[in-house]
């Protein structure tokens, strides 16, 4: 099975920065895309940016131009730099994928990103 673990969150002053990084292990040739989605308390969970494995990215409209997605050299490794921050971008930050081998959805344990004004 596969699975993900997400770090790098933290407290941040806003204008400040983030890199959150997500290690997918296991059976990784199963899997694709990859995301990072966030929960703000009181919220529901979020697409922040997504990446393919030919290196596709997309963005919420809310963190283009701020955020930026990436993979790492071995591909089961990726990252979310996060610049220019605001307080609305503090929530706990998770990584996704799905498992196309046993149809499942993968979700890390989230990270939490605090963004202080």
């Amino acid at each position: 099975q596969v699975q993900v673990v997400e770090s790098g969150g933290g407290l941040v002053q806003a204008g400040g920065s983030l890199r959150l990084s997500c290690a997918a292990s296991g059976r990784i040739s199963s899997i694709n895309s990859m995301a990072w989605y966030r929960q703000a308390p009181g919220k529901q969970r979020e697409l922040v940016a997504t990446i393919t494995n030919g290196g596709m990215t997309n963005y919420a409209d809310s963190v283009k131009g701020r955020f930026t997605i990436s993979r790492g050299n071995a591909k089961n490794t990726i990252y979310l730099q996060m610049n220019s921050l605001k307080p609305e971008d503090t929530a706990v930050y998770y990584c996704n994928t799905f498992d196309y081998v046993s149809s499942r959805d993968v979700w890390g344990q989230g990270t939490q990103v605090t963004v202080s004004s």
